[in-house]
């Protein structure tokens, strides 16, 4: 455990923190295009090159960037920490945030410049210099990756690793500073795609009938499965202490299942997991923007871009899942409509 000095800018305060070990805590790596707002930052390195990029950033040190998709979802984390360490002053079971960017290390300034004045507490980096980082969250033992780069999630996922593509939503909802809430799709997120299959391959009849026969075997697990647990046994630290009913962590499951043909399969399969979801909603195929704009979670999670797409045009930040039998399908309808 690294003990860290934290000091506070508008005050001569200093809190003292103690850094968790990566394989204790929940760990979290968060791109910086995802942290913060880089477009145009981005525009420069697209239009003339690496070493006018870096000379850019090199200029702009002092400026820094605009929070991003990601950003309340990390200051939510930061949350719940401080919850943490008021009930557990020495436990290492914390989030533990990594800021991982593929940029030069001459970069490394404005960004800590940025975290500065946000007030944001992020300690660990992973500067890359262009390299993939992959290699390194296997050796921060990373529970949740969170990117721009698409290819870099896919290729997360591939090596075991819960990961997800984040978008900038146009408007933002407003979301709670006090508690994270985390919402997940079910199939080909917290389960596996074995009953979508069902359903892409054969149809809503095929899939109902599927479900019923198969009510009581488990589902397989999907790719974020183990962020989940990870949540969990952060919310038993709260319920240990009687604070259950003001737990700052709340999970949802948000799914188009329908609830009595083919929910109970999920319901159980969570149970015999050991994981509680604090409310599941089975939309019966009805649109989930809606039931999002009503929960406003710092993240949902998805497979399908459909959903993904509509979730964030009703305000909710959602992060696309590229995991199953779903993304066959997304590509088809791509080139299909040309895109």
């Amino acid at each position: 455990m690294q003990l860290i000095l934290k000091f506070t800018p508008l005050s001569t305060q200093i809190s003292v923190f103690l850094q968790p070990k990566p394989e204790n805590a929940v760990t979290v790596a968060v791109s910086s295009r995802v942290l913060f707002r880089t477009e145009r930052e981005q525009k420069v390195f697209e239009q003339k090159g690496v070493e006018e990029y870096l000379r850019y950033q090199i200029e702009h040190e002092n400026e820094p960037f605009a929070p991003g998709p990601a950003f309340p979802f990390v200051k939510a984390l930061d949350a719940v920490n401080t919850r943490l360490r008021e009930l557990y002053p020495q436990s290492e079971e914390l989030f533990d945030i990594v800021l991982v960017t593929y940029n030069h290390a001459h970069v490394g300034i404005r960004l800590i410049n940025t975290i500065n004045h946000h007030n944001l507490f992020i300690e660990r980096f992973c500067m890359t210099g262009g390299s993939s980082p992959i290699g390194y969250l296997k050796a921060w033992h990373t529970n949740l990756y969170l990117s721009a780069d698409a290819e870099k999630v896919r290729e997360a996922l591939a090596e075991g690793i819960a990961a997800a593509t984040m978008f900038m939503p146009e408007k933002l909802t407003e979301v709670s500073e006090s508690q994270l809430r985390v919402a997940f799709d079910g199939d080909a997120v917290l389960f596996s795609d074995e009953s979508e299959r069902i359903f892409k391959t054969h149809g809503l009849d095929k899939f109902f009938e599927h479900e019923k026969e198969n009510e009581d075997r488990l589902l397989d697990h999907g790719p974020l499965k183990g962020f989940l647990e990870a949540l969990g046994k952060l919310q038993k630290k709260f319920y240990a202490k009687g604070q259950r009913l003001d737990c700052p962590i709340r999970t949802y499951l948000v799914t188009a299942r329908s609830a009595a043909s083919s929910g109970i399969r999920a319901l159980k399969t969570l149970r015999a997991w050991g994981l509680e979801i604090d409310e599941a909603l089975f939309l019966a195929g009805a649109p989930k923007g809606p039931m999002l704009e009503k929960i406003r979670p710092h993240i949902y999670f998805d497979d399908q871009m459909f959903h993904v797409e509509g979730a964030a045009e009703m305000g909710t930040v959602a992060a696309h899942v590229p995991y199953g039998i779903a993304q066959k399908y997304n590509s088809q309808q791509k080139m299909s409509s040309g895109k």
